[in-house]
């Protein structure tokens, strides 16, 4: 039976840890406030030397130099880095994996169904600059943040360039990295076509953002994407919750050994807003999506803060219209509007 396992080191970087003799390091990378770090990750086989990156950070001038001195602390050849994987499409997971490409000529690993994302979120065309801010007005987003929207969409783009060449990934083949086999675990949810990576010597899990500690990863209902997110990111806890889990490695704060206890936490945390939203809905009758959010996050500091409310407003709405639990239809002034299902019969 594995034993879960124990930090071993501190080597120089800021903050970085070592687990399993220095064949697990754990990396973290600057992304923007309020997280203000990620987690990545080096895996080094103990023969070779070779080494895989998980999830390499929001490229930056920053995090260019972050990377420059990790390269330098650890003594990664040009010719050691075997592959490049990343869990998901998020830039502060995603944005560095072009550039580090370049450095080291190795392969980007990653879902197909993340690849799309990423594709339909920062190729040129962009499309989702102008979709987003139309599906947030049709729900009440006032029009002063519905106006800041394309802008701050837009400011991602620099975080994910250049874009790299994509070797696909599934759960159909394990994974070598650092030495041992790790198999793929595709979820959704939080990001269309996530990939967690359990190790079953170990049991480790490198969960990304599927499962984190402290934090409720985001759950976005946002135009062309999944029409049941919550409902996905559910399903998917329960399917990781099967896992046998010493030790969770993240992608945000720190690793943690609670990770079956966590994944129900969340679960009950989901079912806990579901049934707030479905009372309020009673409470108050018909409401925009705007007013639901505002009923469950206020508002929030900033428009990055107040898009991650109004999305996981929508995503709880949506599921509870597909449960029969509340109604949706187009109201006056083009506004979508939400109403609990058994008031919506009594006309």
């Amino acid at each position: 039976m594995a034993e879960k396992l124990e930090m071993t080191g501190n080597p120089e970087g800021p903050g970085s840890k070592e687990w399993l003799d220095g064949r697990l390091v754990q990396l973290p990378i600057s992304m923007a406030p309020p997280l203000r770090f990620v987690n990545s990750y080096l895996l080094r086989e103990p023969k070779s030397g070779g080494v895989t990156i998980i999830d390499p950070g929001p490229r930056s001038d920053i995090t260019k130099q972050e990377w420059k001195r990790i390269r330098e602390r650890f003594g990664i050849g040009p010719q050691q880095v075997k592959q490049i994987i990343v869990t998901h499409h998020h830039p502060d997971h995603f944005g560095m994996a072009g550039w580090l490409q370049q450095q080291f000529g190795a392969p980007v690993l990653m879902s197909e169904e993340a690849h799309r994302e990423a594709l339909r979120m920062w190729q040129p065309d962009r499309s989702m600059n102008r979709a987003l801010p139309e599906l947030f007005r049709q729900h009440g987003f006032p029009e002063p943040l519905v106006r800041q929207l394309p802008e701050h969409l837009e400011s991602f783009y620099q975080q994910v360039e250049p874009m790299p060449e994509v070797t696909y990934i599934d759960e159909s083949r394990q994974l070598e990295m650092g030495g041992w086999l790790w198999q793929p675990v595709l979820t959704g949810g939080h990001a269309t076509g996530h990939l967690s990576f359990y190790q079953a010597e170990e049991r480790m899990m490198l969960c990304g953002d599927a499962v984190l500690p402290q934090i409720s990863p985001n759950i976005s209902f946002y135009p062309g994407g999944d029409e049941q997110p919550l409902q996905t990111f559910m399903d998917g806890l329960r399917k990781l919750g099967q896992f046998e889990v010493n030790t969770a490695f993240p992608g945000h704060r720190h690793p943690f050994d609670s990770f079956h206890s966590r994944v129900q936490q969340l679960l009950d945390h989901h079912e806990e807003r579901l049934a707030k939203v479905a009372g309020l809905l009673k409470q108050e009758g018909t409401q925009t999506g705007f007013k639901i959010c505002e009923a469950l996050f206020g508002m929030r500091p900033g428009i990055h803060q107040m898009r991650f409310a109004m999305s996981e407003t929508l995503a709880h709405l949506a599921l509870l219209v597909h449960r029969n639990e509340a109604e949706m239809e187009l109201g006056e002034r083009g506004l979508y509007q939400f109403s609990s299902r058994k008031a919506a019969r009594i006309y």
